[in-house]
């Protein structure tokens, strides 16, 4: 399975947040959205969900295939 390429770290940038204030956001660890940032984790839907909901944009915005 490839792995999900995501904007995920363009995006906590752009608003400032660093890997602890948003990891602290969506409750997950920082090795975890670490992880996701880096493409080697790939999101549940629920946790999908409150990521594009902390960053301010729709899920199909954070994600690609």
């Amino acid at each position: 399975m490839s792995p999900l390429n995501n904007r995920v770290r363009d995006l906590r940038n752009r608003q400032s947040l660093s890997v602890a204030q948003l990891a602290g956001q969506i409750g997950v660890s920082r090795l975890t959205l670490h992880a996701l940032e880096s493409g080697l984790y790939t999101p549940s839907l629920p946790l999908a969900v409150r990521l594009a909901r902390a960053l301010n944009h729709p899920v199909e915005d954070l994600f690609a295939i």
